[in-house]
């Protein structure tokens, strides 16, 4: 779009509580490509869901002052794909960056940012774990280049087809029992 920067000067994120009535209908108004919202899901629901659920937490994803994009965090044990990892983790769900700041590397900034504000918020959970649709290849690219990894078996429960699970490391292993 004219007028807007090619690579946002700042990306960062914030948590959405009930009271940021203002942020919520900017999510809400987000607009996604063609045929995103069979892997990301209804954004307003999902908005709506996770600030009703105390295992989630609502994300705006900000370049500058302006509302870029949206996710959700998810807590709940076995939250993502119903498995359990093996050490602490957290679920990022409803990755969305807005049509308009597409292609212009706020996805890759808005995956850094996340990772910062849990490793600032959250220092006890060590993975990010996800599931992206087999046939989202841009999706795929974005998170393999940001350093998550396919572990397992596709996760075969989603309603757009299985699945890839991926794992990020967000803190460094724990020592097992015996290890310096």
């Amino acid at each position: 779009m004219p007028g807007m920067p090619a690579v946002p000067a700042r990306v960062h994120v914030r948590r959405i509580g009930a009271e940021d009535e203002a942020l919520a209908r900017a999510v809400r108004g987000l607009r996604l490509g063609a045929g995103q919202c069979r892997y990301v899901g209804d954004l307003a629901f999902n908005l709506g869901d996770s600030l009703r659920d105390p295992h989630s937490e609502a994300m705006a994803v900000l370049a500058g002052d302006a509302v870029a994009g949206f996710y959700r965090l998810d807590f709940s044990p076995r939250g993502i794909a119903g498995r359990d990892f093996p050490e602490p983790s957290v679920g990022l769900r409803s990755f969305a960056i807005d049509r308009a700041w597409q292609g212009r590397g706020c996805g890759a900034a808005a995956l850094s940012a996340c990772c910062a504000d849990l490793r600032a918020r959250h220092p006890r959970r060590r993975l990010l774990a996800l599931t992206v649709n087999c046939e989202n290849a841009p999706a795929l690219a974005l998170y393999r280049k940001a350093g998550f990894v396919v572990v397992g078996e596709p996760y075969l429960g989603g309603g757009a087809g299985p699945q890839h699970v991926m794992l990020y490391r967000l803190q460094p292993q724990a020592p097992t029992a015996g290890t310096p």
